[in-house]
């Protein structure tokens, strides 16, 4: 009997952590951060997901030097979309179909490298959520993008040669360790939070940062 008591205290505890994280995942989402309303934007942005993924993108011509510098891009490109993740996850993962267990698990509990992905966009998605924003605030958020890139000896972007998925998109090594607690949701929201944009306390997942557009 004490051992199935044992056996039951465990599985309990299994059971509750990742309840637990859900639970203070949507207290925090529904906290608002910036919710004052941004008086005369003179600029749009725009955030879009995958369904589970969140991206920032930007006209190239709101893109400021610095952060251009060292970009790979073509004439005909009118935007890039910005995201971050995992290295592992984002090169072995390329669809949900490509998901494994090891990935997964990497990605999540152990420290790893990780990756600016941009895309090239030669028009807007209508799945995109413009966002309009001030001078100040777009200037915030080309540094925060410009902060996320790892610099070689040299201060130039360390772009991952024919990693990309298509002709259109590419890698780029990025500063920071993918977690339960700093996700590629976690690292949109806090672009928003540091360019003095609404956005949650704390996201994991895509939604949380969605609904305070979608309102």
């Amino acid at each position: 009997m004490k051992f199935l008591k044992r056996i039951l205290r465990i599985v309990l505890f299994i059971i509750a952590i990742p309840v637990l994280y859900l639970v203070v995942s949507f207290i925090l989402m529904a906290i608002p951060v910036n919710s004052s309303e941004t008086t005369n934007p003179t600029h749009t942005i725009y955030l879009g997901t995958n369904g589970v993924h969140l991206d920032i993108s930007m006209a190239i011509e709101d893109v400021d030097s610095t952060l251009l510098s060292g970009l790979k891009y073509y004439d005909h490109d009118k935007y890039l979309s910005f995201g971050w993740g995992d290295e592992n996850f984002y090169l072995n993962t390329p669809t949900w179909g490509d998901l494994t267990f090891e990935n997964a698990f990497g990605a999540v509990f152990l420290k790893s490298s990780s990756l600016v992905h941009i895309t090239k966009y030669r028009s807007a998605r209508t799945y995109w959520i413009p966002i309009k924003v001030t001078d100040v605030q777009l200037k915030q958020l080309n540094e925060y993008l410009q902060n996320s890139f790892q610099k070689d000896e040299n201060g130039e972007k360390i772009i991952l040669a024919d990693k990309g998925y298509t002709n259109y998109d590419d890698f780029y090594r990025a500063n920071g360790s993918y977690s339960l607690f700093t996700t590629c949701n976690t690292w949109a929201n806090t672009a928003f939070k540091r360019s003095g944009l609404k956005a949650c306390v704390w996201t994991p997942f895509d939604f949380g940062l969605l609904w305070k557009y979608e309102e």
